[in-house]
């Protein structure tokens, strides 16, 4: 077996332009929303406390106040998994690729409605999983819930 790096290198760069469309409009937000909550965590006593004690800024964000700041993220990362489902099935009429949000709105322009179904079905557990994982996440990164 040979590997093909030519083929990897093409797959990488038809990929490209799907991934940005999909990841640009979602990054900001999520980054705006991180930054006013590390400013915002940045201000509160223990990181004071930590700077204090001789922390430089990077070690205060990084062990201090970026666990913190994380979370209301968190909860938005969990809300636009939605988004990036329903752009994914635009992405992919776009960009004329084979997947399950083109099968989707074939399914519908055929009325096929056990295939409607099923996909439909696949994406609500699909969210409902991560939505699961976001709220584990959000106890593992919040102690004071651990013992609630």
């Amino acid at each position: 077996m040979r590997l093909r790096f030519d083929v990897l290198r093409d797959l990488l760069a038809h990929m490209l332009m799907p991934a940005l469309s999909l990841a640009l409009p979602l990054a900001a937000i999520i980054s705006q929303l991180l930054k006013q909550s590390l400013k915002d965590v940045l201000q509160l006593d223990y990181t004071v406390l930590a700077r204090v004690r001789g922390f430089t800024e990077t070690q205060v964000i990084l062990r201090e106040a970026l666990r913190n700041a994380a979370l209301p993220t968190l909860t938005l990362v969990g809300v636009q998994f939605t988004f990036l489902i329903g752009g994914t099935v635009i992405v992919e009429r776009l960009f004329a690729y084979e997947g399950l949000g083109n099968m989707a709105i074939d399914a519908v322009i055929n009325r096929d409605l056990p295939l409607i179904q099923g996909i439909v079905l696949m994406f609500a557990c699909l969210f409902i999983l991560v939505n699961l994982v976001v709220d584990l996440l959000y106890t593992f990164l919040n102690p004071r819930l651990r013992h609630g």
